[in-house]
């Protein structure tokens, strides 16, 4: 009886604009999220040292470098001078082995080499931590090489020898070898992998914790000199970043740079569709909400005499919440749909480029996340309307 008075009361257009306009703000919000999603795992495949806003920085190397070899590191002046840099979010310097040897053996293929090492701040490395660990006392160390130590070996240097095999990645990463470090009248031999490759850094990584203690026992001692330093920016686009290197004459990798451009645009670009999605939803929102409050207003009489009658609040509202969230499942559905339709079409041009696995589990999560979250505020928010109406 109570729902057939009601029925009366309503307004089907502002209701349907309503779902319409709802609809459209979630299928742009999910899209916009299934994309950055998406494509966020394929631009940190192509990043797999650094993070997005890290690059690499050192002075350029001159003819006249060869009179005073210190003027190619950094000194702790010029290191304060760039932290104190409005567009530096923050720098960390190449820590590097101090004056002891290391010497690489691989029995196996007879092979041995003298190296080098360097290390930088975990949070600067995108690999497994469990991996990527050492404690004094083990004698396993992890090693990161560049993917053009493994390309120039693998077509100049192996083809040239028959008894030396072409290695993958894969392979080179299961090969262990000893680590010969020697210094300060001391020996010490420990087992190395390569548990990672970089594309983007032309060194030989160890883990940090490692390297230190390795410079305590068999270096001189002498202070950590840092020729290069890895710097991150608020902004890779900021002008200033490249009017100041070239004032103090100071490299950057450039591709690197143009690289972190491209993602900072890029994440813009998304926050910039994300938050007219947002305004969409919004304003679909308040569309229902003023669409109901103009209803209760038209039937303010209605409602009164039915709290009269003996109906409680809840019994009043509940038809309305019932209908508008009807409405917003349903517009929720659709988004959904058309979402997966969408990703489902430009997925098949990603999986033939890159490789890309599809998984529409976090889809699923967003939707139930806001599906509740919007059901909680308009019950909410219509019931307090109702009572405030009613009561006041």
């Amino acid at each position: 009886m109570i729902w057939k008075l009601q029925k009366k009361t309503l307004l089907p257009l502002q209701i349907f604009g309503y779902g319409i306009t709802l609809c459209i703000g979630l299928i742009i919000a999910l899209i916009t999220l299934t994309i950055y999603t998406d494509l966020k795992p394929i631009l940190e495949s192509e990043s797999d040292v650094f993070n997005d806003n890290a690059v690499i920085v050192n002075k350029k190397i001159s003819i006249l470098s060869n009179i005073n070899k210190d003027k190619i590191y950094f000194t702790e002046e010029e290191l304060k001078d760039f932290e104190d840099q409005d567009f530096v979010k923050e720098i960390a310097r190449f820590n590097k082995a101090t004056n002891f040897n290391i010497f690489l053996s691989l029995d196996m293929f007879n092979l041995g080499s003298q190296l080098f090492f360097e290390s930088i701040p975990d949070k600067y490395l995108d690999i497994d931590s469990d991996k990527w660990k050492w404690e004094e006392g083990s004698d396993f160390v992890p090693i990161m090489m560049p993917e053009d130590y493994l390309k120039l070996y693998n077509l100049t240097f192996s083809p040239q020898s028959k008894d030396l095999p072409l290695l993958s990645p894969k392979t080179i990463s299961k090969v262990e070898f000893d680590v010969h470090l020697s210094g300060d009248n001391k020996r010490k031999t420990f087992r190395g992998s390569v548990v990672g490759f970089s594309s983007k850094i032309n060194t030989i990584l160890v883990p940090e914790e490692f390297l230190n203690w390795a410079n305590q026992e068999f270096g001189n001692h002498e202070k950590n000199k840092a020729s290069r330093i890895l710097v991150e920016f608020h902004d890779p686009n900021d002008e200033r970043i490249i009017e100041f290197l070239n004032e103090n004459n100071y490299e950057v990798n450039k591709e690197k740079m143009e690289k972190n451009k491209l993602i900072f645009f890029f994440k813009m670009a998304f926050v910039f569709v994300f938050v007219i999605a947002l305004i969409i939803i919004l304003l679909s929102i308040t569309l229902i909400l003023l669409s109901v409050n103009l209803i209760f207003q038209k039937n303010k009489a209605v409602l009164i005499n039915l709290y009269l009658l003996g109906y409680q609040i809840k019994q009043i509202s509940y038809y309305y919440k019932l209908l508008i969230s009807i409405v917003t499942l349903f517009s929720i559905f659709i988004s959904l749909m058309l979402t997966l339709m969408i990703r489902r079409m430009y997925s098949e041009k990603l999986v033939s480029y890159f490789d890309f696995e599809m998984s529409n589990t976090f889809i699923y999560t967003n939707v139930m996340i806001i599906s509740v979250l919007l059901l909680i505020l308009l019950n909410i928010l219509i019931e307090r309307k109702i009572r405030n109406l009613i009561l006041r």
